[in-house]
């Protein structure tokens, strides 16, 4: 079953604190690159509860963040539903897709689920690009953002919005957990050590993997909601396979299956855009060799490594304690 150690407790500690310092220090520009991390690391915990925890590498992720930043903004302002009401559809046809796409996918693996993802993804991708209805490959203006007046919040303040953000990850993340450390999180993860195992037992596999993946849909068009009332406006871009790409970057560069690892890689990948950004227009290039090193030192990523290192230690000190408890719990019977 899925568990937090105390290192990843801290480690959590300290990015919500991080972004709560943030958000009360932080100019304008600073509040948008935090309100982009955020966004950034809801669709990436989406595709670490796929990828990193039932083996399932997707590279259909960012469409369907798009898929949910179109249906809100086609529901918001061509239907004129109420942003909540559009938003909760949203999410519904995502969630709707994710599950149909892990349900077809189900029986491939390796390279041919990710090629398939790849396939579902483009295909999005082309759809949104030629319709008219969507504004074709010049994109749609997003609605207004949700109204929270009732409770004197605006959100068009940008570290109102920034801190809607943070309370939705917060939400997410407590969601992903919950989902892991249920019957379906077991299963999956029993699916993904030994699929042939849990066939025999009578597990039926191909639901496990879809009903995952419609959850990891869900996530990440919420994902897509917020980005398009970030920004207040969606393209066709937002669908590409790039996208996708960009995104299992971050969970390979932050910690593949551990839930903090990805966030730790969104901040890292968004800090290292934005600042290397302003010294050359090639930073992809120095983000691939930090990655490569990554890769190589055969950690699991940014938080992988700092797992290594530190974890022993802390397992040392918790045994230290609970030998000094057992002690004087003996003590006190005696």
């Amino acid at each position: 079953m899925f568990r937090h150690t105390p290192l990843r407790y801290a480690a959590l500690i300290i990015l919500f604190s991080g972004a709560l310092f943030t958000a009360f220090t932080a100019g304008y520009f600073g509040m948008e690159i935090l309100t982009e991390i955020l966004i950034l690391a809801i669709l990436v915990l989406a595709l670490d509860l796929v990828a990193g925890f039932g083996g399932m590498v997707s590279l259909a992720h960012g469409a369907l963040m798009g898929l949910g930043a179109y249906a809100f903004v086609a529901l918001a302002t061509k239907a004129g539903l109420d942003p909540w009401v559009a938003a909760s559809a949203a999410v519904a046809i995502t969630a709707g897709t994710g599950w149909v796409i892990g349900a077809i996918c189900a029986r491939s693996h390796g390279i041919y689920f990710i090629m398939a993802t790849l396939a579902f993804g483009q295909m999005g991708y082309s759809y949104f690009f030629e319709q008219s209805f969507f504004g074709g490959d010049d994109g749609m203006v997003g609605p207004r953002r949700f109204d929270l007046g009732f409770i004197g919040i605006n959100l068009n303040d940008s570290r109102s919005f920034a801190l809607f953000c943070l309370a939705i990850l917060g939400v997410i993340y407590l969601v992903a957990m919950a989902i892991l450390r249920s019957g379906l999180g077991r299963s999956l993860t029993g699916v993904t050590h030994n699929e042939k195992r849990m066939r025999a037992l009578g597990l039926n596999v191909w639901r496990v993997k879809a009903d995952v993946f419609g959850l990891s849909g869900a996530m990440a068009g919420i994902a897509g909601v917020l980005a398009a009332q970030h920004i207040m406006f969606i393209s066709p871009k937002m669908l590409h396979w790039t996208v996708s790409g960009e995104a299992l970057v971050v969970v390979i560069l932050g910690g593949l299956g551990t839930l903090v690892g990805p966030l730790v890689g969104a901040v890292a990948f968004v800090v290292m855009k934005h600042e290397l950004s302003h010294v050359t227009t090639y930073w992809h290039l120095i983000v691939g060799l930090v990655l490569i090193a990554v890769v190589m030192s055969r950690a699991n990523g940014i938080f992988g490594f700092i797992e290594a290192r530190f974890r022993p230690k802390t397992d040392r000190m918790i045994q230290s304690i609970q030998t000094r408890d057992d002690a004087k719990e003996i003590a006190k019977d005696a």
